[in-house]
């Protein structure tokens, strides 16, 4: 991956972010909190 590319994903990842605040109000940070607490509690099966 180019810094370019990197760059530009991460702009549109915090586009997304911004657009949520502001306009769209669905709960994106809330949403992948949970997902993430899932996830280490599905890792933590394995440890």
């Amino acid at each position: 991956m180019t810094n370019q590319i990197a760059l530009v994903l991460g702009l549109l990842i915090l586009g997304l972010f911004a657009a949520d605040a502001l306009v769209l109000h669905w709960g994106i940070p809330l949403f992948l909190g949970k997902q993430f607490a899932s996830l280490i509690e599905y890792l933590s099966f394995w440890r």
